[in-house]
């Protein structure tokens, strides 16, 4: 936790106090000249029948005064906070520059594959999938459902899973790997984003896995958490767990520590390596059905974290108004 803000969650509570303050005073208000202008023009317009103005509560907006984003650091090279509901920008730090995703190139793996196979669809471990970097205790001929595989993939961030979800895909459709994703950045309208891989893992010393901009990945996660919400949910899960056909259950702990403090997650995904440094992206409902995705590329392993709080906290004063 740094200096420059509170504890999130702290914060958050009390804004939201300010914001439930805010719209008792609103009411009251609105209430006193209600009552006031009937008085003046009730005997202007009698009518038989009295109507009852009954007022909605108003809806989640932006505070309107100074930018809450002005002053903040981060240790990204890019960012973005992005309202999935206005399609609205919140925040730009280099947001279409297009930079290594590391596994956040997962995330595009998974909505690819999601377009193909059917939840309880069965995906075999493969050698060529043991093949990738990283283990997570697979063995060949081991047989997953989709959406279970795809749960444990996001959460761990499993190289492994990824590989076989994204081989089974690209069979079924009888295509390359790089052809499945690339059709899916196509066609959800992601122009800054392509895959060489569906891990995300560096090619080599010079080339990414994936590449994509901080706007693109967060349109992404919006898309991922249209189309199947049951697995992007599952990424708030501190423990990832997925048991295969014959009974094995495999367990790993989630790439991002922090999901257990970050209020009203709905996804979450890690990416790291050399080449891209640490990478992170959130969707959190900052209000009843409002999500906001926010993005952070070419940060440090520990920094990534850091930036996504601080821009969570701000973006909780955009909406409910700052601190006191």
């Amino acid at each position: 936790m740094t200096t420059e803000q509170p504890d999130l969650q702290t914060l958050i509570r009390r804004l939201e106090k300010r914001h439930q303050k805010k719209q008792a005073t609103t009411a009251l208000v609105a209430g006193t000249g209600v009552l006031a202008l009937t008085v003046l023009i009730a005997p202007l317009f009698m009518q038989p029948e009295s109507v009852e103005i009954v007022s909605a509560p108003p809806p989640l907006a932006a505070v309107i005064g100074p930018d809450v984003y002005a002053d903040i650091r981060l240790e990204g090279k890019a960012a973005i906070v992005f309202d999935l509901t206005t399609n609205e920008v919140l925040y730009d730090r280099n947001a279409r520059s297009q930079l290594p995703l590391a596994s956040l190139t997962k995330l595009l793996t998974i909505y690819a594959a999601a377009n193909t196979l059917a939840p309880e669809a069965q995906i075999s471990i493969t050698s060529t999938a043991l093949a990738a970097e990283g283990e997570s205790g697979f063995a060949e001929g081991e047989t997953f459902t989709f959406s279970d595989l795809a749960r444990f993939t996001l959460i761990s961030s499993s190289n492994d899973g990824a590989a076989a979800i994204a081989e089974a895909a690209a069979t079924k459709q009888a295509m390359s790997g790089k052809n499945l994703l690339a059709g899916a950045a196509a066609a959800a309208g992601l122009s800054q984003t392509y895959a060489l891989n569906g891990t995300g893992l560096d090619e080599s010393t010079s080339v990414s896995g994936g590449y994509g901009s901080a706007y693109d990945v967060a349109r992404l996660s919006g898309a991922l958490l249209e189309k199947v919400p049951e697995i992007a949910h599952a990424t708030g899960a501190s423990i990832g767990s997925v048991r295969s056909s014959t009974g094995a259950v495999h367990t790993l702990p989630n790439t991002n520590p922090n999901v257990i403090h970050i209020p009203s997650l709905l996804l979450s995904k890690t990416g790291f390596t050399d080449l891209a440094g640490g990478n992170l992206a959130v969707v959190y409902d900052a209000g009843i059905g409002h999500p906001v995705a926010v993005v952070v590329l070419g940060s440090t392993r520990e920094g990534r974290f850091r930036d996504v709080e601080r821009l969570i906290a701000r973006t909780q004063e955009h909406f409910i108004g700052s601190a006191p």
